[in-house]
């Protein structure tokens, strides 16, 4: 249960996360109707807020950087609490992977509040598909494939991969409208083996040279850390790992090869 204290930091959480399935799991952990929780919130938003006076809007291009960037935490721990509790349990380096990434990203202050957020949401069931639903209605492409490479790293970050995480990503990646072939990519850059590289690059180790090079461009550009500009340049930094994943997958396979 939150308390009145921790509302000005809520505050700042709401972008689209404000409605929808989100929406009512955060007015639930406030202890509150949705409705009155924005009414004690209202004097705490700036004029930018969704729920300021003036008319409705609809759709990420209404919300600024700092609420896409919010919503993008909140969406991260709604779905972090699902792939935590994959496996029946609830693992101390998960929770810290959690603790690291919104300390790298928000700053300490943000830590425990968030902590407490995620707590709550561990005792709720969440319903990855309404969740997902509304995270694919908001964010661009390359935004979810950023949310879904954080929340692989939170699955391994006990040392193991378990058939039941690897399940509940799945089940994300579909909900949030991944591709298979994406959320593979990107299950690949953590879980390795002897076709990894290939699978970053979403094709088969039968591939031919120019499939491999078309492959590399598309993944490139999908995981370019310009697409995700606007939830902050934390954000965008992190993608960097990503993007750094799919050139050395690429590089890998070049020197298979022989390619030049």
């Amino acid at each position: 249960m939150l308390h009145m204290g921790s509302f000005k930091w809520i505050a700042g959480f709401l972008g689209w996360v404000s409605g929808g399935p989100i929406g009512a799991l955060l007015g639930f952990l406030a202890g509150t109707a949705m409705e009155g929780f924005i009414e004690r919130l209202r004097p705490l938003m700036g004029a930018d807020s969704p729920y300021a006076e003036g008319p409705a809007r609809s759709g990420s291009r209404g919300y600024s950087v700092n609420q896409q960037r919010n919503s993008f935490m909140v969406s991260l721990l709604v779905l972090s609490s699902a792939v935590i509790r994959a496996d029946g349990q609830v693992h101390r380096k998960e929770l810290d992977a959690v603790r690291t990434f919104i300390r790298q990203n928000f700053g300490e202050e943000a830590v425990d509040e968030a902590m407490r957020i995620l707590d709550g949401l561990n005792a709720q069931q969440v319903d990855i598909y309404s969740v997902g639903a509304q995270i694919a209605s908001y964010m661009n492409y390359s935004q979810r494939l950023q949310l879904f490479h954080f929340l692989t790293r939170i699955a391994i970050a006990d040392g193991s991969f378990q058939k039941s995480e690897k399940n509940v990503l799945e089940a994300i990646a579909g909900a949030i409208g991944l591709s298979p072939s994406d959320a593979a990519s990107v299950i690949a850059m953590f879980y390795k083996d002897s076709e990894s590289a290939y699978s970053v690059l979403g094709i088969s180790p039968d591939a031919t040279d120019d499939e491999v090079k078309s492959a590399y461009r598309r993944m490139a550009m999908k995981n370019h850390p310009d697409k995700v500009a606007t939830l902050g340049p934390e954000v965008q930094k992190a993608a960097e790992e990503k993007f750094k994943q799919v050139q050395q997958a690429y590089e890998a396979i070049k020197k298979e090869r022989g390619l030049s």
